[in-house]
């Protein structure tokens, strides 16, 4: 399944707040799931709309997304928090945390277009994860530090993750330390995620 590129806003509507995806709010502001009346979802809806809001939110395609669940699977530890840290270590999503693109596939198109720098090296691959110690830089043209300001100076962000530091006069991020799941950007029960793709196999 390819990557998402319709209405931003329907599925605002359908899934709730999804920060990575657009910066747009729908002008009604009721949420969908209130006006349902007393229809109930039954249990597989509602896990797939938790994987669903994952998906468009950090901008994966199904088969990256159950690529990263098996990933998690392997790893020592609980296997929703190890997912939301691969997904929140992401390049194309540290930049959107540190302000630097205003969503992640403006972030994404950032890397793509190679104004972005880690550790001073050119990297143009958006799902590179980023480590502790990394440095996050604009490639030192005028062209990438433009769009990095721009991006900075257009809207507040929210409070900057404790995993992160941003030094928004070098257009430099550091990351500090693997992040930790209080901080992740997104409202998300992430066992409901585990649990949608362990009875699918």
């Amino acid at each position: 399944m390819s990557r998402y590129r319709g209405p931003c806003l329907k599925k605002i509507r359908q899934l709730g707040a999804l920060p990575g995806l657009t910066t747009k709010s729908p002008k009604d502001p009721k949420d969908r799931r209130n006006q349902s009346g007393s229809w109930k979802k039954s249990q597989y809806r509602i896990r797939l709309e938790e994987k669903q809001k994952l998906r468009f939110h950090y901008g994966l395609t199904e088969r990256q997304l159950l690529k990263y669940v098996r990933l998690a699977g392997k790893a020592k530890g609980p296997t929703g928090q190890i997912l939301l840290q691969l997904l929140e270590m992401r390049l194309d999503n540290i930049l959107f945390r540190l302000g630097m693109a205003p969503t992640i596939p403006g972030a994404r198109q950032l890397v793509n277009h190679r104004h972005i720098l880690v550790n001073g090296r050119i990297i143009d691959i958006p799902s590179y994860r980023c480590k502790p110690q990394d440095t996050i830089t604009a490639k030192d043209d005028g062209k990438s530090k433009v769009l990095i300001k721009n991006s900075l100076d257009s809207s507040p962000h929210a409070k900057l993750p404790n995993h992160l530091t941003l030094d928004p006069v070098q257009y430099k991020g550091f990351v500090n330390q693997i992040i930790d799941s209080k901080w992740v950007g997104l409202k998300i029960n992430e066992l409901l995620v585990v649990e949608y793709y362990s009875r699918q196999t």
